[in-house]
């Protein structure tokens, strides 16, 4: 009764440890269980079955599959969660021999993304990637997408989308890419104009729960004269999915841009990557890298591994990178532990308490690629068009209004000053 009141699904959750798996299965686990929290389950118990290769049928042991049915009889279990994606025949021979709601771990972060996602085009990212990922697997969703209750695994796409014939579903990914590819040109578009400015773009990437956007919301409450917008912040997995865009300042005294990208884990659905492609080759356009890590995590490397892993599919481990240990505060830097081969320029910070921010704006001010120059500018009375632009995206402290026209002292990147190098005096 008391599982009826609250309508929290409880849950079983099952790991298969083969030994090519490059991440222990036990952290991965500890994942898992996090995950099914943040889509609104409760784990009441665990299981992991050592194996060489996967069972074509079942996934995991016959004698294994009959063992989680006595546990989901005993343990009032509603739902069975996987560690790793399974297979439309899968799903089918499970459910059938279970007889309860089987989900894969691909399914639960889409669940969890559909929930999450505010923005037109997330939500059309999440639907997509459901849609392609479920296709080959209608006959095993039917039976539990039409048992009452729906719940963890049966957001997005209804029921009714899900138990039409392939051709519509095929027509409504149609439709939607090419909404996508609408938001695509649009997003083109504003990356444009951000480029047009010239100010250097930061990239906050990293494991969801990091610490991305309590960073991006630190750095930009530096500046008090700023009218700034801070970012939903909460200590969940996948708190937040649509990309920000913030204006912060460097130490001396420049703006720049700072955008938050969405969080990454370990087993990263293909078909999530493959949806959110747009958004992540945002940090393609980025002149500098923050990986956000969280230090106090016991997934240490495996947060720093995933994160390599997924940009190296973005081609973008040529740019600069900062890897910004996180919750320093709760931690002994000194005896972390973690692989240093991903690791070139460090920081330990906290974002929470405001430790080393100073520290992290220098090093951003020493690694990105655009350098600064001191210099004095005069903008005749009848150009005062281009005075209005160092106003806006410069730090400029007094204007001296002389016979030849605005004067001004300022430290302006490369591009500037190769740009407005008539109006240079000095």
């Amino acid at each position: 009764m008391e599982n009826q009141k609250t309508n929290i699904e409880r849950v079983l959750i099952i790991g298969v440890d083969i030994s090519t798996d490059v991440i222990d299965i036990e952290d991965s686990m500890d994942e898992l269980e996090e995950l099914v929290k943040a889509a609104g389950g409760q784990v009441v118990a665990r299981l992991v079955q050592k194996r060489d290769s996967i069972n074509a049928a079942l996934f995991i042991g016959k004698g294994k599959v009959d063992e989680i049915k006595n546990y989901c009889h005993e343990l009032d279990i509603s739902t069975v969660v996987f560690n790793d994606e399974l297979s439309g025949a899968q799903l089918r021979n499970l459910e059938k021999i279970i007889d309860k709601k089987i989900v894969d771990r691909t399914t639960l972060i889409l669940d969890i993304f559909s929930r999450r996602a505010n923005s037109k085009e997330g939500k059309l990212q999440i639907e997509l990637a459901q849609l392609k990922y479920r296709l080959p697997r209608l006959v095993g969703f039917r039976d539990y997408l039409s048992r009452e209750g729906a719940g963890i695994g049966t957001r997005g796409p209804g029921e009714q989308k899900l138990e039409t014939d392939r051709r519509h579903i095929l027509r409504d990914i149609d439709n939607i890419e090419k909404l996508l590819e609408e938001a695509g040109k649009n997003r083109e578009i504003k990356r444009r104009q951000r480029q047009s400015s010239n100010l250097p773009i930061v990239s906050l990437v990293g494991y969801t729960n990091a610490g991305k956007s309590t960073l991006l919301n630190t750095l930009i409450n530096l500046d008090e004269d700023e009218d700034k917008k801070n970012v939903f912040v909460k200590d969940m997995l996948f708190a937040t999915l649509d990309t920000s865009l913030r204006r912060a300042t460097l130490p001396n005294g420049q703006p720049f841009l700072i955008t938050d990208t969405v969080g990454f884990v370990s087993k990263l659905p293909t078909k999530l990557i493959e949806a959110f492609k747009g958004t992540l080759e945002e940090v393609k356009y980025a002149d500098l890298l923050l990986h956000v890590v969280d230090a106090s995590s016991e997934d240490l490397d495996i947060q720093i591994k995933t994160t390599n892993t997924i940009l190296q599919e973005l081609e973008v481990l040529d740019k600069a990178i900062i890897t910004v240990f996180n919750k320093a505060d709760k931690i002994d830097s000194m005896n972390l532990i973690y692989d240093n081969k991903f690791v070139d320029n460090k920081i330990f910070i906290s974002a929470k308490t405001g430790h080393n921010i100073e520290k992290l704006l220098e090093l951003i001010e020493e690694l990105l690629p655009q350098q600064y120059k001191d210099v004095r500018l005069v903008f005749p009375y009848d150009q005062q068009a281009d005075l209005s632009y160092f106003m806006e995206n410069y730090n400029v402290e007094e204007i001296k209004y002389t016979e030849e026209g605005s004067e001004i002292e300022v430290n302006i990147n490369q591009i500037d000053m190769e740009k407005y190098k008539d109006f240079i005096t000095d």
